[in-house]
């Protein structure tokens, strides 16, 4: 049996099924509701119940006072009749608050020569909300900050994914690579930036990553998979060689299951047996698409990349407010530039 919730002021709605909280479902079909813990603790989920009623099948939460009347945790409630709530709905970066909160390295994954997937695991009934294609700083112990772009999708929140090159005489990647261990305790600044995808446009979208600027690009594509988003999506990888391709499988078993997703890898400096496509990524995407205007293009990676990309899109028709950017720079000075509106 499911019950239909109704969002105000925002008009959204969603079901939600047996066995789940107001919540889970509101994730699971997109519908950006506040949150902080999900687990009752915090009060960020508050909402106004408009009309109908909502049960606490795991019991009252801890932050539930006793004259909670007209008010609910939708982490935690589950709905008795359809309802109607209200409560302020994440529609922008701004909309999120920074948080700065420690974390623990639970795996340390290594994908090839040069690029590690690290898992970050939050303290007991802590989560991160954020939107798809945003980032994170680590704080350092001498107060610097290095950033990194979250890889995994804000519905997949039981850990942060992060893919991380090693940039050589980088102090942070050295530790990373050669001396840091699981269970190290670090601290975070998170969510940020204003790259992520924007859920509310019909346009075609392009996606252009160069290197591990695949990380925000992983995280968008399932998000889109994950809210049932049928736009036409293409991701293109632009890497040297084809080792540097560190997770090869993954887009490939997208562009298998869905298919309104293709995927085109691409090498500069390609090895003997590739047959693929070859040269600068920007210049592949050209080739397919000589006309942009209408579609929408997410692009992450160096910054030679980003400039190319910008230069070659805008000249080839798509608009200024559609092209959405993430430019990385590596180095012991590195800050992050993102743009988008």
């Amino acid at each position: 049996m499911s019950f239909k919730v109704h969002v105000e002021p925002s008009g959204h709605e969603f079901s939600v099924e047996t066995g789940e909280t107001i919540l889970d479902a509101a994730i699971r079909q997109g519908v950006n509701l506040p949150y902080g813990c999900r687990n009752g603790f915090c009060g960020d989920c508050l909402a106004t119940l408009a009309a109908g009623q909502v049960d606490y099948p795991n019991g009252k939460p801890p932050v539930m006072a006793d004259d909670s009347n007209g008010e609910c945790y939708i982490c935690q409630a589950a709905p008795a009749t359809d309802l109607i709530i209200a409560v302020k709905e994440i529609a922008q970066s701004k909309d999120l608050p920074v948080r700065t909160m420690p974390c623990k390295i639970d795996r340390i994954e290594r994908l090839n020569e040069d690029v590690i997937r690290l898992y970050l695991k939050l303290p007991e009934g802590e989560r991160l909300q954020f939107l798809a294609g945003q980032y994170l700083n680590f704080i350092l112990q001498d107060g610097t900050k290095r950033a990194f772009s979250i890889a995994n999708a804000p519905h997949d929140d039981d850990f942060i994914e992060l893919h991380i090159r090693h940039v050589d005489g980088g102090l942070f990647t050295d530790l990373l690579f050669n001396g840091m261990e699981e269970k190290t305790i670090m601290r975070i600044e998170a969510p940020l930036g204003s790259y992520y995808l924007r859920e509310d446009s019909t346009k075609p979208i392009i996606l252009m990553g160069g290197g591990t600027g695949f990380a925000p690009l992983k995280g968008i594509i399932e998000h889109a998979f994950q809210i049932g988003i049928q736009r036409p999506m293409h991701l293109y990888w632009g890497v040297r060689s084809k080792s540097d391709l560190y997770l090869p499988d993954l887009p490939e078993k997208w562009a298998a299951e869905y298919p309104h997703f293709s995927y085109t890898p691409v090498l500069s400096e390609p090895d003997d047996d590739w047959s693929g496509r070859a040269g600068w990524v920007h210049e592949a995407v050209i080739v397919d698409h000589p006309d942009l205007s209408g579609h929408e293009v997410y692009m992450s990676g160096p910054p030679p990349m980003i400039e190319a990309g910008k230069e070659a899109f805008l000249s080839h028709g798509l608009a200024g407010e559609e092209l959405y950017s993430d430019s990385f720079e590596y180095g012991a000075a590195a800050t992050r530039q993102k743009t988008g509106t």
